[in-house]
């Protein structure tokens, strides 16, 4: 794969209550990816910038809100979610900026 396209699917790391528990238990970190990223992108772009080994990638599309906009009805644009499960005893600190 090219790896101009790699360093673009990766947008941010999905900080929330839930992305922590599933980081706990699970041993998976979420990120949020670009729209038109697919798993295989997303394993090799995770493990070219954070050096560890992903075991397996589930990509959700989750849909954009409904907002008003002073009085005319809009949406926010869909965006992917992508959580990467890594093989044991590996985890990625972005406290520090990488794996640990």
């Amino acid at each position: 794969m090219n790896q101009q396209r790699l360093m673009q699917v990766l947008l941010a790391p999905q900080i929330s209550e839930k992305a922590t528990h599933v980081a706990d238990k699970h041993e998976q970190v979420v990120f949020r990816v670009a729209s038109d990223a697919t798993k295989p992108e997303v394993k090799a772009a995770v493990e070219l910038l954070f050096k560890v080994t992903v075991k397996s990638v589930q990509i959700s599309v989750v849909k954009g809100k409904q907002k008003k906009f002073g009085r005319f009805m809009g949406s926010r644009s869909n965006w992917k979610k992508a959580y990467v499960c890594l093989n044991a005893g590996q985890e990625i600190n972005f406290v520090d900026g990488g794996a640990a």
